[in-house]
C-alpha cells in the first residue's frame, strides 16, 4: 500500500500533511510512504528528513498520483484555484484525505467525483472520544486562537500586563474573546499569559465553567440558547433576532475593551455578524479586534478578510489561514491527526471502507463517481445517490 504526499498548491499554504516523525508509523503498519520532493521544505523539514525517516523522495509531482493515497493539506474545495490542475492526475478509485472545505458548494467536489476519486474530508471527522486524536480543526482552531492573541498584542499600542514602576502603574489590557470553542479557548490561556485580564462569551452557557477555569470572567447573556448545538458538538446557525439581542447585550462590553477576539464559525454557513460597526465606533481609539472568521466573511460588518484595516482609530485584522503562520507545529499536529484518521481506514494493509465505522461514514465525500455525503450533497444542492454508492470496499494496494 502506497501512501503519497504532495507539495502544497493553495497560495500561501506552508504546511504539509505529513512529518518525518509520522514516516516511520506508517511504516509499522505496512505502508510505503512516497513525498514530492520539497513538499515540507516550507515547514521547515528537509528532503533529506523524510528519505532518513524511511520515505521514498520523488522527483515530480506526477509520480505521486501513482499512489494508492494522497495525503494533502488542502484539497477541492479548500484549494479552488489549484486543485483542478491535479484532477487530470488523479485515477478512479484512488483515496484522498485532505481537508477540502465540504459544506461550501464548491464545484471542486463534484469534478472529484467524477474523476473517480475518494474523497475524505477531515473537517467532517465526527467530534467523539474515539476521533479526538483526528480532529484537524479543533487542533487548528488551537493554532488560530494561539497566534490571534499575538498578532493583537502587537497592533495594541499598549502592553498586556499590569507592571507597577517608578514611572507609574500600568493597567493590564482588557481583552473580549467572542466565541469559546477550541480557538476562544487558546485565546484566553494566551491572553492570560500575557497578563491581560480576560472576559469571554458564548451562545452555550455550559462554557462557563471552562472559561473561568482559565481565570477568564464568563459575560453571562439573558438568552434562550438551548438550540447553540448541535449534537456533533458544533454551533449551529441562529436567527437573526437571536443575534440582534446578542450584539444588544455586548455592545458595552466590546466598547470597554482593548482588544476584541471574534471566532463563531458555523460548518459550511457565512459567519454570524456579532460586532456592528456601530460597536466599533464605541471603542477607544487605538482598540484591536482580530476577527478568526474572516475566511467565511468575518464576525464584525467592517472586516475585510485577508486585511487590516482602521476605521474610527480601531484596528480591524482579517487574518486567512493563521496555522499557516505556524507551519512547523501545525503541520505536527496536522500529521498527527491525518495519520491517526489513516490508520483507520486501513485493515490488514488495505484501505476499508467500512460505513459501520461512523468515522468513515461522516467523512466520505465521494465515491464510485457520486458525491455521497448527504449534508455535502444538500449544500451543492444535488439529490444524494439512490444506489448504493457507499459499498464496503477494499482499495488494493500497488505494486509500486
Amino acid at each position: 500500500m502506497i501512501v503519497a504526499v504532495t507539495r502544497e498548491t493553495f497560495p500561501g499554504e506552508n504546511r504539509v500533511a505529513l512529518v518525518p516523525a509520522a514516516v516511520p508509523t506508517l511504516a509499522k503498519a505496512g505502508l510505503e510512504v512516497w513525498i514530492e520532493s520539497g513538499a515540507g521544505a516550507r515547514a521547515g523539514f528537509r528532503d533529506t528528513q523524510y528519505v532518513e525517516a524511511g520515505a521514498k523522495l520523488l522527483a515530480a509531482r506526477n509520480e505521486a498520483f501513482g499512489a494508492d493515497v494522497l495525503l494533502c493539506v488542502r484539497a477541492a474545495g479548500a484549494n479552488p484555484s489549484h486543485w483542478g490542475g491535479d484532477l487530470p492526475r488523479l485515477r478512479s478509485g484512488q483515496v484522498v484525505i485532505a481537508t477540502c472545505d465540504p459544506l461550501s458548494g464548491s464545484e471542486q467536489i463534484i469534478q472529484t467525483a467524477r474523476a473517480g476519486g475518494v474523497l475524505f474530508a477531515l473537517e467532517l471527522v465526527p467530534r467523539i472520544t474515539r476521533a479526538q486524536s483526528m480532529d484537524v480543526l479543533s487542533s487548528m482552531a488551537t493554532v488560530a486562537g494561539y497566534r490571534a492573541v499575538l498578532l493583537a498584542a502587537e497592533t495594541l499600542p499598549k502592553m498586556f500586563p499590569m507592571m507597577m514602576t517608578a514611572a507609574g502603574t500600568i493597567a493590564p489590557a482588557k481583552v473580549f474573546v467572542m466565541g469559546v470553542g477550541v480557538a476562544g479557548l487558546q485565546a484566553i490561556a494566551m491572553a492570560r499569559r500575557l497578563g491581560a485580564v480576560v472576559s469571554a462569551n458564548d451562545v452555550r452557557p455550559a462554557v462557563k465553567e471552562q472559561v473561568e477555569s482559565l481565570g477568564a470572567k464568563f459575560v453571562q447573556l439573558e438568552l434562550d440558547t438551548t438550540a447553540a448545538e448541535d449534537k456533533g458538538g458544533y454551533a449551529k446557525e441562529m436567527g437573526e433576532d437571536f443575534l440582534r439581542r446578542q450584539r444588544e447585550m455586548i455592545a458595552r462590553v466590546v466598547a470597554e475593551s482593548d482588544v476584541v477576539i471574534t471566532t463563531a464559525a458555523v460548518p459550511g454557513k457565512k459567519a454570524p455578524i456579532l460586532v456592528t460597526g456601530d460597536m466599533v465606533g464605541g471603542m477607544a481609539p487605538g482598540s484591536v479586534l482580530v476577527d478568526l472568521a474572516a475566511e467565511r466573511g468575518g464576525n464584525c460588518e467592517l472586516t475585510v478578510p485577508g486585511e487590516t484595516i482602521v476605521h474610527d482609530g480601531v484596528a480591524i485584522l482579517g487574518p486567512a489561514n493563521l496555522p499557516s503562520d505556524v507551519p512547523y507545529h501545525a503541520s505536527q499536529m496536522y500529521a498527527k491527526n491525518i495519520t491517526t484518521f489513516l490508520l483507520n481506514l486501513v485493515k490488514d494493509g488495505q484501505i476499508s471502507l467500512d460505513l459501520e465505522d461512523e468515522i468513515v461514514a461522516e467523512t466520505m465525500v465521494t465515491h464510485g463517481g457520486n458525491v455521497v455525503h448527504p449534508r455535502v450533497c444538500e449544500a451543492l444542492g444535488i439529490e444524494p445517490p439512490t444506489a448504493s454508492a457507499q459499498t464496503d470496499v477494499k482499495v488494493e494496494g500497488s505494486d509500486g
